[in-house]
């Protein structure tokens, strides 16, 4: 696979050194990725990076994951407007270990395998070298204003914050990181967000100036949203990764509700669909962009990639039931455990086994667990057709509930209008 060729395509290339793609073609090559561990989760906006690594490999060729150790004490400054909050060792070490273990599912590790992926950290090389060290034997081959002339240094400097030291050095301290592994690992190239370009082309120059060596780069754009608000926002917050913190539902979500045209885009840059399938989604969604083939294809290749596919299975499931179109055979189908998962912050009831096993009608069963107010409010929306139990539309007002309608457990699901949900247990 021609790495850049396909990455063109897919709208995944802005910068690109000279020499890169000949370097690509010429022999296997080892790249890597940098990722700050600011958070014990990587979210949405990591994704492009992890997916560069991914198409690297794929490729044939060799990805390096470097989690910053060293670098997330500092915060990279590139195009923010104030100075990140420091984090102590403690919840460095932490937030490196969940990032680790993220990416180890996305890329393979074999070892066996010449293009086998590593993981990386900076504080492994960093934590040996000396404040004085570093700035007579790195700092004098990088002039202040050739590091004063790079963009993402430019516009702080120009606003109101200006830039600490700490800040300033990172661009250094980024360079060496590529000239380390250029020494160490025979990494001779960096990919990045087009963010980083001033940080990826300074190690390309310590290669050249101390190594005396030829090492290569390219950037992805940044992604934004068609309506230039920022991508990987919910109104939740960050689209995180780890499911305890975006759960896979919620995943798909974001990926369902985009708009028709950041699909066209999303749906090159975040799977691996090849692109006569890309282009006849396309094709096929612009016909009808009512039956949203196209996000609901990005939806399932994101979600299966990130969480797998028992989890995609389930994210359907879920929607299913949260917009009134499960089946009672569907809701038989969780576990208790999946079903209270699925319902999570939904109102909860509990009713005594005693009033199942007398048998109670609807209308006194609705009013006597207090979902209504009253028997004459839970009549008048059954009879508007309001009401459904398990999945299916209660018509009569004399509908018996007993031990029948217990579902997964001792769980009877109830819903008023299209979206409000109640659960009763019974106790």
């Amino acid at each position: 696979m021609d790495l850049i060729k396909e990455l063109r395509w897919r709208g995944m290339v802005q910068d690109i050194k000279p020499g890169t793609e000949e370097q690509l073609q010429k022999e296997m090559t080892t790249a890597y990725v940098g990722f700050d561990p600011t958070a014990d989760s990587l979210h949405v906006g990591n994704l492009v990076p992890i997916m560069l690594l991914v198409h690297l490999q794929k490729a044939g060729h060799k990805p390096l994951a470097l989690v910053g150790g060293a670098t997330g004490m500092v915060g990279d400054p590139s195009f923010k407007a104030e100075e990140r909050k420091m984090l102590d060792e403690a919840t460095l070490l932490h937030n490196q270990r969940c990032i680790k273990a993220q990416l180890e599912r996305f890329l393979d590790f074999d070892t066996t395998k010449p293009n086998a992926a590593e993981m990386v950290n900076n504080y492994d090389w960093f934590k040996n070298i000396s404040f004085l060290s570093f700035i007579r034997d790195v700092g004098k081959h990088i002039t202040v204003n050739y590091m004063m002339a790079k963009d993402s240094v430019k516009k702080r400097l120009e606003g109101d914050n200006g830039m600490s030291f700490t800040e300033f050095s990172y661009q250094m301290i980024q360079g060496y990181d590529f000239y380390h592994l250029y020494n160490t690992k025979n990494c001779k190239m960096q990919m990045g967000g087009s963010d980083q370009w001033g940080n990826i082309v300074t190690g390309t120059e310590l290669v050249r100036r101390i190594g005396g060596g030829e090492a290569y780069a390219f950037t992805c754009p940044l992604i934004k949203k068609a309506d230039g608000t920022k991508f990987g926002k919910s109104e939740k917050g960050n689209i995180w990764l780890d499911p305890q913190k975006t759960s896979p539902y919620e995943f798909y979500q974001f990926w369902l509700n985009a708009g028709d045209e950041d699909a066209e885009s999303y749906i090159k840059i975040f799977t691996f669909l090849d692109e006569a399938t890309i282009t006849a989604l396309i094709t096929e969604h612009r016909q009808d962009p009512g039956k949203r083939v196209l996000q609901r294809r990005l939806a399932k290749e994101v979600t299966s990639f990130i969480h797998g596919e028992q989890e995609y299975e389930f994210a359907i499931t879920t929607t299913q039931i949260l917009f009134g179109n499960a089946s009672v055979e569907v809701l038989k189908s969780l576990s208790e455990e999946q079903l209270l998962k699925v319902m999570a912050g939904v109102p909860q009831f509990e009713v005594p086994a005693a009033d199942l096993a007398e048998g109670k009608d609807v209308v006194s069963f609705l009013a006597d667990a207090g979902i209504f107010p009253s028997k004459g409010e839970a009549r008048k929306t059954i009879q508007n057709g309001g009401v459904s139990m398990n999945g299916s539309k209660v018509t009569a007002i004399d509908q018996p509930v007993n031990q029948d309608a217990l579902i997964i457990g001792k769980n009877i699901l109830f819903q008023k209008g299209k979206k409000n949900y109640i659960l009763v247990k019974v106790v």
